[in-house]
């Protein structure tokens, strides 16, 4: 099974998920881009700056770990806020490119780095310290989750098994340490495997645990926030 720091797997679906962001991109008309996506309060055109400043700042991080010389992937929140909504308003075909261009230039110096590199220490937006090496796995987050908020017919179900499998243990232990977390076990339907929500929570015998059931990709849309289930208990939100 895959972790978030295995790039024999993370790089591939990168890039596969990257060629199929690109291309339901490009198929979008200059009014498509204008036009709201799933994500409140923001444009395809929002989705579109947003992906391609990730990929400014993950070259950013593979670029502290190739050289050593600390570069943080934003300076501050406000300024990441006000990069989205200046990238927002740039003219369709600048936008498609400059989201063509970042990705390729991420991947390019991804590729430059050195078995060595890979396992160089860098911090996230949020402070957290990871290896190079999880770059690309938070990029693959990037590329299939938005490629659904676009709202273009693109469906969480797309991404490959393996992403969906290792989503499911990203978010599920980012959500249990959040404050408010409920005690839930996940089971997919189409997996021999459960997940769970929530301090101390090992199985659906622990108590006021309830438990969800659907097959893996309604599960990560669920927990992502990319599919409403008013029924199931409410989680914080993932990022």
């Amino acid at each position: 099974m895959s972790t978030r720091h295995d790039i024999e797997a993370t790089v591939p679906w990168m890039r596969e998920g990257t060629v199929r962001l690109l291309a339901a991109v490009a198929g979008l008309t200059d009014d498509d881009l204008r036009a709201p996506s799933r994500l409140p309060g923001w444009t395809r055109a929002h989705v579109v700056g947003h992906v391609a400043r990730n990929a400014e700042a993950l070259t950013r991080l593979a670029s502290w770990a190739r050289t050593g010389v600390e570069t943080p992937m934003y300076a501050d929140a406000e300024h990441r806020s006000t990069e989205i909504e200046r990238s927002a308003t740039l003219p369709a075909s600048t936008l498609r490119d400059d989201l063509a261009n970042t990705a390729a230039q991420l991947d390019d110096t991804l590729s430059a780095l050195t078995a060595q590199q890979w396992w160089a220490g860098v911090r996230s937006a949020l402070g957290r310290a990871i290896p190079a090496a999880e770059v690309p796995w938070m990029r693959v987050r990037e590329v299939w989750l938005h490629r659904v908020d676009l709202d273009t017919g693109a469906a969480v179900a797309d991404a490959p098994a393996g992403v969906l499998d290792l989503l499911l243990d990203d978010v599920t232990a980012t959500l249990t340490a959040k404050d408010g977390c409920p005690p839930v076990v996940l089971e997919a339907t189409d997996r021999d495997r459960r997940w769970t929500l929530g301090p101390d929570v090992a199985d659906a015998g622990t108590a006021g645990a309830a438990t969800v059931s659907d097959d893996a990709a309604g599960l990560v849309a669920w927990i992502t926030g990319r599919a409403d289930h008013p029924g199931r208990p409410r989680l914080p939100r993932w990022l």
